[in-house]
């Protein structure tokens, strides 16, 4: 078969270059230049916060789209408000605005910046809509602005179900049957003539929002009522569920030159999001015919649609009838596509931008060489991608997966058979999993009901399955997972049960050895089948083996993927391992496999390896991409040569022209010592990448490798709860009371010294995971349950919970323990909001000089006992003037890049520098006194997760966050929540308030004063009202949701008649959590703004009653002086 292929690759070619004599070159590269002559500045509108759904694969293609432009010399201009990504860096667009992607602003930037032409494609849904909206209001006419790439006709034709089905009727293409309806009673007319069970999707909507099937009228309706929320129009449809999904890439340039680039397969059947799915590519479990139909119909549709570009098309496919549906075509880059981008070496993103630039294929890259963008590259190995979710993080979510997205970040493994991938993929999602076999912690106790419901954990429950005897046509039935798949998983798992026969290494056969590392078995794994160790955390035993397998000459290759349209393609190296030479799908050849590596190592060279930060999640998210980057190009300036370890497909960090070796591999103990071995560079960089990498830091101590910065003996130190709180002890720095945890009884006794609320947390953790405020006995028991499960090894420290407290954050960096250069910002909200989740302000506005000089005095002093070369953060609480520390990271924050753009002095270069002992620069004194302000507010995605409550506590829930500045505090301000999709309330709308305990009422006293003073209406529930209006507030009470009469609260939601609500949680009692949930979540599902903090909703009203949306100004990030 491959062959086969082979073959119909060089006839392709030969075909290509008889034509080429036929058109001189000349003339076509004048078309192309003619174009980008007229073209003097582009705008590129980004996708904004990361959020479920739309996350970093748009800066990845916005800064390649960014980089397109770059090369041809036209000036860009780039708006996108998330100021974590590489794209909204120095150097990337010629200028910068941290401002909403909305029409209002947007249209006020192309009236000041005047742009030639627009690019849509490369911002997700976000800039797509926003450009619909422009040119549907006639704004790009009048300013002469022109669509560049796809026009937004095709666009149009689909996103708009109606068009879409009735384009795709002109040629007879089938579509799944169904209605588009605008209103309830169309809704259920349309159910009936289709018949349950039904699929439900809304228009114009990202990620499958608003999506769902329905087995009955009664869910039929509530689904219904809640998706015309998002969008005017929804569809009705026939449920196809069951049949396989496959999505093809497909590129097209002006001269109707026309092939799919990728074909991914889901190995999930339809009913699973795309995003929820593990997809594999290329498609496997299809015969070579089934894949050339599908392939035709691909062209001819993306023909027909006149898309110029790229474009990603969805289908339903029955393999049983060859029967299929075109789901879905996105005229836009997608998810999908910067995964297809990493899998294949073929960047669409790029080959993109220059064909809406006027380019044709023939003109990117070398023609005839595998360079060349002419022709789909050939591939020789397979990759999977794996979601990763957080659902553990939300209070009442279900763990079933559908046809709406959840997932928050991904993974893409490569390997050469279907076992070896997904093993490593299954490590690379970072939720403790050892690979498809050997989760001893993962048990089902009701396995049909595991196999038939999709959960997060689904495919756990299958090992589960095929262990208990299960056979792969009884998982068929339940799954309808293909068995293709279904064989080679079971094959996993029978390699499981030989292993386990041997008790000693060596007895272990080398070509079992062998066969169960080209199957993707961790060392880890092989450690606990054969070794069968009873305790300990097994890092013994895992050398051990790494030390047996390097004896028997068992060593993995390192591959490389030819790239395309990259300026000098033998320099591009972008790598894996693997333990075999024969090509995936390929009978083996029978020659004994040795180690050999596609590209050549020398020792003694100047290099550096940089870990990244793997799968985005909750806590970890681009800003640990742009740290990794901003040292990967530290590093190169200094002259030494670059290498990245990093395996998420959707970031900058992982193109291959980031860097001069990218090893799209694990970050696992085994696999960066792999990386070590062959590259025996200076030395390993652990502080950028988040978590992932500094919990290797001891372990690569250990082993003698030398890491950068700070020492991890020092890393220890703070990371440990139990050793850094005694350091703090001794250098006489305040913190809250603390004790680590022995016994249920040390605590009662603790408990009794200090009072509630208690605040319970493990160590070694990000992002607040586990981390939990009790107020009572109950709670107290059942947190100590959990955090004990989350962090086996460390002890789990209870603490003091200190209410009413400013929470300050202080990024520096230091040089062999002496502070360099550092940025103060304070929370706009008390503590008790995770700082990944809080509004952040820089420089702060709101505190003591006393307490500065304090916070200085402290950092200083913790610097020097560390001794930390390299980035660091420490979290303060400030309250009348008293200072205590929560925690030290010895690593770049979440907040790094905020600090970083707002002052203008990237901290992550100096501390490049001075982890390589190179010369550096320090900031003079001056650049303190900026008379800019920067607000970073955090993005969620609460509307995805059907009854989570919406709600800010110690364990953090938002997917991603957007930086903006301004003159003032209140346009900072606006500015930052209108970027994260709230709206200013209109003139005269109305407000409702509901503001918890005492000291929430009194402190929204003022700002309700203001709203009356402006003409707004509050609304507000009981105890509120009767408070406001005592004080000379009029308010209109409202009746609780579980309260008869008027005005009640539900319905007047569900009528949309606030344009604001505000509801603080009081306390925990039943009946309130029970009231303001039912609040809460109306809110997020009816799509009205909703703020759960006392102080960020002051700041809000503050700001929403000084300036109108008109008064904020439009000015770029290059405007505010340095």
């Amino acid at each position: 078969m491959i062959e086969k292929k082979r073959k119909n690759l060089l006839f392709a070619l030969s075909f290509a270059q008889l034509f080429v004599p036929l058109q001189p070159r000349m003339n076509s590269t004048n078309t192309a230049n003619d174009m980008t002559k007229q073209l003097k500045k582009v705008l590129v509108l980004g996708s904004g916060a990361l959020k479920i759904g739309q996350a970093g694969e748009f800066d990845y293609s916005g800064s390649q789209a960014l980089k397109a432009l770059r090369e041809e010399g036209i000036s860009s201009v780039l708006v996108n408000p998330n100021i974590a990504t590489i794209q909204t860096s120095e150097g990337i667009a010629d200028k910068v605005y941290f401002q909403p992607v909305t029409t209002h602003f947007v249209t006020e930037i192309i009236k000041k910046e005047r742009p030639d032409g627009i690019l849509l494609a490369f911002g997700g849904q976000t800039a797509l809509n926003c450009g619909t909206e422009l040119y549907q209001k006639g704004i790009l006419k009048e300013y002469g602005v022109e669509v560049l790439g796809t026009s937004v006709e095709a666009i149009m034709n689909t996103e708009d179900r109606d068009l879409f089905v009735k384009k795709l009727d002109e040629i007879e293409l089938k579509t799944p049957v169904s209605h588009a309806v605008e209103n309830m009673e169309d809704a259920l007319k349309a159910a009936h003539e289709i018949g349950f069970p039904i699929m439900i999707r809304s228009a114009y909507a990202l990620g499958g929002l608003g999506s769902g099937i329905c087995p009955d009228e009664k869910a039929f309706k509530e689904l219904a009522e809640s998706a015309f929320t998002f969008a005017p129009q929804i569809l009705v449809e026939e449920s196809l569920k069951g049949w396989k999904e496959i999505e093809f890439e497909t590129i097209r340039d002006a001269n109707d030159h026309c092939f799919t680039v990728a074909s991914m397969e889901n190995f999930d059947p339809l009913g699973i999001h795309t995003g929820e799915s593990i997809v594999v590519a290329p498609t496997c479990s299809l015969t070579e015919e089934q894949v050339k139909m599908l392939q035709d119909i691909t062209i001819r549709c993306v023909r027909h649609l006149g898309i110029v570009g790229e474009c990603n098309i969805q289908f339903a496919f029955n393999a049983e009838t060859n029967d299929y549906r075109i789901i879905e075509i996105n005229a836009r880059l997608s998810r999908s596509s910067a995964l297809a981008s990493k899998a294949t070496g073929y960047p669409l993103a790029f080959v993109a931008a220059k064909i809406a630039l006027g380019y044709t294929l023939d003109q990117i890259g070398e023609m005839g060489t595998t360079s060349s963008a002419y022709v789909a590259p050939s591939l020789d190995y397979m990759i999977c991608k794996i979601p990763r979710w957080d659902l553990t993080k939300f209070a009442g979510v279900s763990r079933q997966i559908g046809s709406s997205m959840k997932s928050v970040g991904e993974i893409m493994s490569i390997g050469r058979s279907f076992e070896e991938m997904i093993q490593k993929g299954l490590r690379m999602i970072g939720q403790g999993m050892h690979g498809f076999v050997g989760n001893d912690h993962t048990k089902f106790d009701n396995l049909d009901d595991a196999l038939q419901n999709p959960t997060d954990l689904r495919i756990f429950a299958i090992a589960q399955a095929l262990e208990e005897g299960y056979s792969v046509e009884r998982i068929e039935q339940f799954t309808k997972i293909d068995v293709w798949f279904l064989e080679r998983l079971k094959h996993i798992v029978d390699l499981k049960h030989e292993l386990q026969q041997y008790n000693s290494l060596e007895e272990l056969p080398a070509g079992l050895l062998l066969e169960v590392k080209q199957c993707g078995f961790s060392d880890f794994q092989i450690a606990r089948f054969v070794l069968k160790p009873t305790s300990g955390n097994m890092e013994k035993e895992n050398l051990q083996v790494r030390q047996y397998r390097k004896q028997q000459g068992i060593m993995p290759s390192v591959k490389r993927i030819p790239t395309v349209a990259s300026e000098h393609p033998e320099l591009t190296n972008y790598l894996y391992f693997t333990y075999t030479h024969t090509p995936a799908f390929a009978q083996p050849d029978g020659r004994p496999y040795t180690p050999a590596h596609d590209i050549n190592y020398y020792k003694n060279e100047k290099s550096v390896i940089v870990l990244g930060s793997g799968a985005y999640r909750i806590g970890s998210s681009v800003e640990f991409d742009w740290c990794s980057v901003n040292a990967i190009n530290t590093a190169r300036k200094l002259g030494y040569k670059s290498i990245m370890i990093n395996y998420n497909p959707e970031t900058v960090s992982t193109d291959y022209d980031m860097c001069d070796r990218l090893y799209f591999d694990e970050l696992s103990l085994e696999r960066v010592l792999d990386v070590i071995d062959l590259e025996s560079p200076r030395g390993v960089i652990v502080s950028v990448g988040g978590q992932i990498p500094n919990n290797l830091a001891m372990k690569l101590h250990r082993q003698g490798v030398p890491v950068l910065g700070t020492s991890p003996v020092d890393i220890d130190r703070a990371e440990n709860r139990d050793k850094f709180s005694a350091m703090l002890d001794k250098l006489g720095i305040d913190q809250p009371a603390w004790r680590a945890l022995t016994s249920f009884e040390d605590v009662k006794e603790f408990v009794n010294q200090v009072g509630y609320p208690v605040l319970v947390r493990p160590s070694y953790v990000l992002s607040g995971a586990a981390m939990n405020v009790c107020y009572d006995d109950e709670e107290l028991h059942r947190f100590l349950n959990m955090a004990t499960e989350v962090s086996k090894e460390f002890p789990v420290v209870i603490s003091k919970f200190m209410t009413e407290t400013k929470e300050i954050e202080f990024d520096a960096v230091a040089d062999k323990g002496e502070v360099v250069e550092y940025a103060i910002s304070e929370h706009v909200e008390y503590a008790g909001v995770h700082s990944g989740d809080a509004t952040m302000v820089f420089p702060a506005q709101h505190i003591y000089f006393s307490t500065i000089r304090q916070i200085k005095k402290i950092a200083r002093k913790i610097a020097k006992e560390l001794n930390i070369s390299g980035p660091f953060n420490i979290q303060f609480l400030a309250k009348n003037r008293e200072v205590k520390v929560i925690e030290c990271n010895l690593r770049a924050s979440r907040s790094f890049p905020f600090v970083s753009k707002i002052l203008k002095r990237n901290f992550i270069e100096t501390a490049t520098k001075i982890m390589l002992d190179a010369p550096y620069s320090r900031p003079d004194k001056s650049e303190f006194d900026i008379d800019r302000i920067g607000v970073k507010a955090s993005q969620f995605s609460f509307a995805r997760l059907q009854n989570a409550d919406p709600v800010l506590g110690v364990d953090m829930s938002s997917t991603g966050e957007v930086g903006c500045l301004g003159d003032d505090l209140n346009e900072a301000m606006l500015n930052a929540l209108i970027a994260t999709g709230y709206r200013m309330p209109k003139q005269g709308g109305s407000i409702l308030i509901s503001s918890g305990g005492a000291k929430g009422k009194v402190s929204l006293l003022e700002p309700a004063k203001e709203l009356v003073k402006k003409g707004y209406k509050v609304y507000a529930t009981g105890g509120t009202a009767k408070f406001f209006n005592d004080n000379g507030v009029e308010a209109t009470p409202v009746a609780w949701p579980d309260e008869d009469g008027g005005n009640n609260v539900m319905d007047m939601i569900g009528a949309h008649q606030f344009d604001l609500i505000i509801n603080v949680p009081k306390n925990h009692t039943k009946r309130e959590l029970t009231n303001g949930y039912r609040i809460r979540r109306g809110a997020i599902d009816h799509n009205i703004p909703l703020m759960t903090n006392v102080r960020l909703a002051k700041a809000f009203i503050e700001a929403f009653t000084a300036l109108t949306e008109n008064d904020i100004k439009i000015k770029s990030w290059q405007e505010y002086n340095a």
